[in-house]
């Protein structure tokens, strides 16, 4: 019996033996890519983490500057910030912040600049949609018609088609075409919830264009007071 288990083990051994002549290498490389896949995702998460907490001090301190109105200070600081950490959320935010404060203080070239940056490096879309309805409000303000409405021609997130609608009524407006700008207007104020402020905004718009975007609502009212009045009297 003990011989018949010995000669069995050794007829296992020796097919483990070809088995392993035979594919060997092929695991042993597969083991090393899987091993390596898996350090490399953990070198890269450690990375990440590393990268966000030095992007958010850096963003920190360009707050800190921007309030002490140096604006080249901030300049330079979002420069490091985009030469270091462009692929992080606190770039992105930096770079419409640096935009803001240079708009503000007349660098109207500069803040261009901040914003186009944002709109073609940021992997966020919010922060891209954010990024270009500000540069088409700035290229309306110039007159620059035609590429304002350039940046709001592709896909934006479904949360900013009400800005989005406005924002193309407004440069149309300007352009002297309010028949554009009624259709516009009228997207918007559908795509905004009731409740918010920002459509009463954009219904005084429609107003000014001698649109009422709530007819059948005010109709409804006294159509109503009648019906009550009416049951009054019986």
């Amino acid at each position: 019996m003990a011989n018949h288990l010995d000669l069995e083990e050794q007829e296992q051994l020796d097919q483990l033996k070809h088995f392993w002549k035979q594919y060997g290498n092929l695991v042993t490389w597969a083991l090393v890519a899987v091993l390596a896949a898996y350090a490399g995702w953990n070198g890269y998460q450690y990375w990440q983490r590393n990268q966000s907490t030095q992007a958010a001090a850096m963003y920190d301190e360009l707050e800190r500057v921007s309030r002490q109105g140096d604006l080249a200070k901030v300049d330079r600081a979002f420069g490091d910030m985009k030469e270091r950490f462009s692929g992080t959320v606190y770039a992105q935010q930096s770079g419409l912040l640096v935009a803001r404060l240079n708009y503000d203080a007349g660098k109207v070239d500069a803040a261009k600049t901040a914003l186009a940056w944002v709109a073609d490096k940021s992997s966020d879309e919010s922060y891209q949609a954010i990024a270009r309805l500000r540069l088409a409000g700035i290229l309306a303000d110039a007159k620059s018609y035609p590429e304002a409405m350039a940046q709001l021609a592709g896909p934006f997130p479904a949360e900013f088609a009400g800005l989005v609608a406005d924002r193309k009524g407004d440069i149309l407006s300007l352009e002297g075409k309010p028949l554009e700008a009624k259709i516009q207007y009228q997207n918007a104020y559908k795509a905004f919830d009731e409740r918010t402020e920002y459509r009463r905004l954009v219904e005084i718009k429609l107003n000014a264009l001698g649109v009422d975007p709530q007819p059948a609502a005010r109709l409804a009212g006294p159509a109503s007071s009648s019906a009550a009045a009416a049951e009054v009297a019986k």
